[in-house]
């Protein structure tokens, strides 16, 4: 049987970080919040509703659903403006080998995102010819560490969870993985967590990851 491989993407395939980051302190300034190194993490990995409802905790006051709906489509406009900037060249040359040398090996492989924005942003970087499927935030109900964006991204690649390995770079993924019933590697924030079946520091260190899983699984 075929091995599947489940990317996240932003923090492993390519790092907007500091755009969501600015987008939404541009956001919560406005509400008198700033958005410290601390509250900044807690954003990692979560939906847009989530991430705002991280910012207004402490706020002094109740916020309607328009006013929050309001607050996050304008996140994701700034968002937006930022990603235009996106190219190939915004791909580091680790992540391009290291997906070619598994597509000819012949890894089905898919991205499983919260973000909406993920088929804008792979269609920006030339990611989309990589994956055959992206499973993003417009078509889960529950954000990571909801197992339910891997087992859409399972069920498109036609496999199990069980023959899934997904790449993640922060616990709530992690957490989502190993709900979902797939093997794990973690990068990046998600390392020092300690629940991943095994672990990188780079990308160059993925082939020898998937190959210790393989043997931890007995895949033939």
């Amino acid at each position: 049987m075929r091995t599947g491989l489940i990317f996240d993407l932003d923090g492993v395939l390519i790092s907007t970080d500091i755009y969501h980051r600015q987008a939404w302190a541009a956001v919560a300034a406005k509400l008198g919040i700033a958005v410290d190194d601390d509250l900044a993490d807690q954003l990692r990995g979560i939906s847009r509703m989530a991430s705002l409802e991280c910012i207004l905790r402490g706020y002094d006051r109740t916020l309607s659903m328009e006013e929050k709906e309001a607050l996050a489509a304008e996140k994701n406009r700034i968002y937006r403006w930022f990603l235009e900037s996106l190219t190939p060249a915004s791909i580091s040359r680790d992540v391009m080998e290291a997906l070619s040398s598994l597509r000819r090996q012949g890894y089905s492989m898919a991205i499983g995102s919260s973000s909406r924005n993920a088929p804008f942003i792979a269609d920006r970087t030339g990611l989309r010819p990589f994956f055959d499927v992206i499973i993003d935030g417009s078509m889960i109900r529950n954000a990571k560490p909801d197992p339910e964006v891997f087992i859409l991204a399972a069920s498109g690649l036609g496999l199990p969870p069980d023959r899934c390995i997904v790449i993640e770079d922060s616990e709530s993924g992690i957490e989502a993985a190993r709900s979902a019933g797939c093997f794990s590697i973690a990068t990046g924030n998600a390392v020092s967590y300690g629940k991943a079946d095994t672990a990188i520091s780079s990308f160059g260190d993925l082939p020898d990851a998937i190959e210790i899983i393989r043997r931890k699984a007995a895949w033939q």
